[in-house]
């Protein structure tokens, strides 16, 4: 049984579930999954090892038809936590563009679904920046057209208790006039915490005798964790700007660690990478919010790509708390 499972509870169905950051925030908050969708195997795999009583459709969501799943109708709520939709993609375009067409699924879904609100989560570009005007007038457009009503903001999930300066650009829709009662989430920690705060104690995990000293400089929240492509490269912590914030902490970026250091690990950071441990993907997961508890599947790569595409559960359960608060008026 899920969670604090109970007569209270409300049904969601998210799409681009990823390895389960989103839906774990939203189980926390009082949504229960009726149906799970991703497209990567390794993810469902992962879904499924955490929570065994979740309904998980391994499909891709452009091949996804409700009506062979009635369950998903009029369920509470819809969650995407979808692709990073690029500024350059045209609504419009007659080439395929994966993160864009996902996108659009996700509107078009709700013809079928008709949930009683919607949430996207995707980069905070898509609600502030004038080049992403094309793609939000179109949900605009499609979403007023089925009745509902909108609300763009940013939030960031360093607000949120999460170690990690990570911002994210949402929408949320609602029908029959519930928008009305939605107040989005605000700060619910009064200090920030720490890469240090969080990562000490694995850092000294195996006798590392300078953890303790690692940790007390590493005072101030990671950078944003990148997945990076699925199709090429190995794991590492992002582009070139998050490597060098990284450096400032005396860790090295551009890898994932098998293990935390041990008693003999020399660290000096004038040496550059070689005196600079990686993290684990643990680690990452941490920094993502994630329970200890919360496995994932596949090798080191593919498990470090659905960490650093999740959704920190802190987030989601702070947006479904306050979801569930308007639907329930």
């Amino acid at each position: 049984m899920t969670a604090g499972a109970g007569a209270d509870r409300m049904r969601s169905i998210g799409v681009c579930a990823g390895a389960g950051g989103l839906a774990l925030g939203l189980e926390q908050a009082g949504f229960d999954p009726v149906l799970l969708l991703d497209n990567r195997t390794v993810a469902c795999e992962t879904l499924r090892a955490n929570r065994p009583d979740w309904n998980v459709l391994d499909v891709d969501l452009l091949d996804f038809d409700p009506a062979d799943h009635r369950q998903t109708y009029d369920v509470d709520l819809l969650a995407a936590g979808l692709p990073r939709v690029k500024a350059t993609a045209s609504v419009h375009r007659p080439d395929r563009d994966d993160e864009l067409e996902t996108l659009k699924a996700t509107i078009m879904l709700m013809h079928g679904v008709r949930p009683r609100a919607l949430l996207i989560e995707n980069v905070p570009d898509l609600v502030t920046k004038a080049t992403y005007g094309p793609i939000r007038e179109y949900i605009t457009e499609e979403l007023v057209h089925l009745g509902y009503d909108l609300h763009w903001f940013v939030l960031n999930a360093v607000d949120f208790g999460v170690a990690q300066d990570r911002k994210e650009g949402v929408v949320v829709a609602f029908r029959d006039g519930r928008l009305d009662a939605f107040t989005p989430p605000t700060a619910s920690v009064t200090r920030h915490r720490t890469v240090g705060e969080v990562l000490g104690a694995s850092m000294a995990a195996r006798g590392w005798s300078q953890a303790s000293s690692w940790a007390a400089q590493a005072d101030r929240p990671a950078p944003t964790l990148v997945g990076g492509s699925w199709n090429r490269g190995g794991a590492d912590l992002g582009p070139t700007g998050s490597k060098r914030a990284w450096a400032r902490m005396g860790v090295d970026g551009g890898t994932v660690a098998d293990d935390v250091p041990g008693p003999d690990f020399d660290w000096d950071p004038s040496l550059g990478r070689p005196g600079m441990m990686p993290l684990t993907v643990p680690q990452a997961a941490a920094l993502q919010g994630f329970p200890p508890s919360w496995g994932f599947a596949g090798r080191k790569t593919a498990r470090y790509r659905q960490v650093g595409h999740a959704t920190p559960p802190p987030v989601g359960r702070m947006l479904g708390e306050a979801i569930g608060t308007a639907l329930r008026c």
